[in-house]
């Protein structure tokens, strides 16, 4: 009786896990697809990346007020709500008419996410078997890595095969399972420790979780300012073909897990220098760019080194967060995916601009200048006596 009960919690945390995959996948998906997209739509890929902007930024606005929003809400049902959503706007890209439609799909689809990573992280620990919380957090990032590895490059596949909208009706479809697999599984789950707008004056007088906070929004709006437009950026500053590009994408994704393997053993001890190299590495990635892109291997290699340091820097700084907010993680969480929704959102607009005025070819410059700025401070934040410690 009791390995069944066992079994069937840590079928819960793998349906959180393939949840996470799903989650993550759907948000950058439109990167592998944007010159398709724009395609059908009879526009630049550089305009319909505004899609990836409006997104994030819902996420970036609306994680904080949503999470406290449903604070009460028991969490099986709401998880089953939020799947439901989300399956219902795929549907609806997968219709879609018009550039408008498509963008009102995503809308849905990103009040779903908002409220999922608020709540999931902490829900992984509860379902778990007792004693197996960090087990549950790691099938959980190994489904968000998987989004990089599999999810956005077989997207693309699809996408190339059977058309975007194939692409994005197959993750609604794959959430349908996800939610009935949830609907067996789960128990009800009352709402524990959700935090309250209380704890926001005691966050805001942590000069570390503030420097985090602001590093969180540089660093990630730097790394999407080029990330967002890797895909027309190697078609036509490096004369990719379709499966090269497949490539980049899938190499940046499988880093994600050379990352969590480096991450789990090294970071607890090196956690200084692990931090400043990780983010000296997207800046330097990013700057050779340009330079590397007449040569398939150069970029292949970049694209394998940013990855793994995207996901390190990326692991640590969710980390700190939590340990800098020991005592109201679910509040400093939602503000954490809000900040880095900001930086996704803000990246893509700004390399959006970027290739209206400097042309393509200048994203990944673009990018090394504000990463710089993120390791200056960094490096700040690293100095200060309690970072290591935590």
């Amino acid at each position: 009786m009791a390995a069944a009960a066992e079994k069937k919690q840590w079928l819960s945390v793998l349906a959180l896990a393939v949840g996470a995959f799903i989650f993550n996948t759907t948000e950058f998906i439109p990167i592998a697809l944007l010159s398709d997209i724009g395609a059908t739509f009879a526009m630049p890929p550089t305009q319909t990346g505004i899609m990836i902007t409006v997104y994030a930024w819902i996420v970036a606005l609306l994680s904080l007020p949503l999470m406290l929003l449903t604070c009460h809400f028991e969490r099986r049902k709401l998880l089953l709500l939020l799947f439901a959503l989300f399956t219902a706007g795929h549907v609806l890209s997968f219709i879609a008419w018009n550039f408008n439609v498509l963008l009102v799909s995503r809308v849905v689809i990103a009040l779903t996410h908002a409220v999922f990573w608020s709540i999931t992280a902490s829900l992984a620990v509860r379902v778990a078997p007792k004693g197996k919380g960090n087990q549950a957090l790691g099938l959980l990032s190994t489904g968000t890595v998987m989004a990089m590895v599999l999810g956005i490059p077989l997207g693309r596949v699809i996408g190339q095969q059977l058309g975007w909208q194939v692409s994005l009706l197959m993750i609604g479809v794959c959430a349908g399972g996800v939610m009935a697999v949830l609907a067996k599984t789960l128990p009800p789950l009352p709402s524990v420790n959700s935090g309250s707008l209380a704890s926001l004056p005691l966050l805001v007088k942590r000069k570390n979780l503030l420097l985090l906070y602001g590093f969180t929004v540089l660093m990630i709006t730097a790394h999407f300012t080029a990330y967002s437009y890797i895909e027309p950026f190697v078609v036509k500053a490096g004369g990719f073909a379709p499966g090269q590009v497949t490539l980049v994408l899938g190499l940046y994704g499988l880093a994600g897990f050379a990352a969590s393997y480096i991450f789990g053993k090294w970071f607890a001890r090196f956690s200084k220098p692990f931090f400043l190299g990780a983010a000296g590495t997207i800046a330097l990635c990013t700057l050779l760019l340009l330079p590397f892109a007449g040569s398939v291997y150069l970029i292949y290699l970049t694209a394998f080194c940013w990855g793994v340091a995207i996901a390190v820097i990326s692991l640590a700084m969710i980390s700190k967060v939590l340990a800098f907010a020991s005592d109201a993680t679910d509040v400093a969480s939602a503000i954490y995916s809000g900040l880095y929704n900001v930086g996704i959102g803000g990246g893509a607009l700004l390399g959006h601009y970027v290739t209206l005025w400097f042309g393509l070819d200048r994203v990944g410059f673009a990018g090394a200048l504000l990463a710089a700025g993120a390791v200056v401070l960094g490096w700040v934040l690293v100095k200060r006596a309690d970072f290591a410690g935590s």
